[in-house]
């Protein structure tokens, strides 16, 4: 079996590990950032095999280079993604940050009655 043989290569930006919908890039950032163990990473994702952990970072180590760009354009269109809902959030979340404004305001008047008895 050769390496590459262990993902689907989707496009130039979509690698999965074959037979998972789990992108190489998932395993990759709980490797280099979180800084998680093969072990640790095959309790987080219990559908993957030790053998394809160790071939994802295999493949990482291979093609460092390419791999390291890949990763920061993720890492890139994640910034956008969760800036543009910032800025054009749905209504849904709109209704859970009221809640959420709601909730605190709530938790706050009721440390201050506490704190006034």
């Amino acid at each position: 079996m050769q390496l590459e043989d262990y993902f689907d290569f989707l496009s130039h930006d979509k690698i999965r590990l074959r037979g998972h919908r789990i992108g190489i890039e998932d395993v990759l950032y709980a490797y280099l950032y979180q800084e998680m163990t093969p072990a640790e990473l095959a309790t987080r994702f219990p559908s993957l095999a030790l053998e394809e952990i160790h071939a994802a970072l295999l493949y990482y180590y291979h093609n460092q280079t390419a791999m390291d760009a890949y990763i920061a354009r993720w890492l890139a269109f994640g910034e956008r993604m969760r800036t543009q809902q910032a800025a054009y959030p749905t209504s849904d979340m709109v209704k859970l940050r009221a809640i959420r404004e709601q909730r605190s305001a709530y938790a706050a008047q009721q440390q201050d009655n506490l704190t006034l008895t």
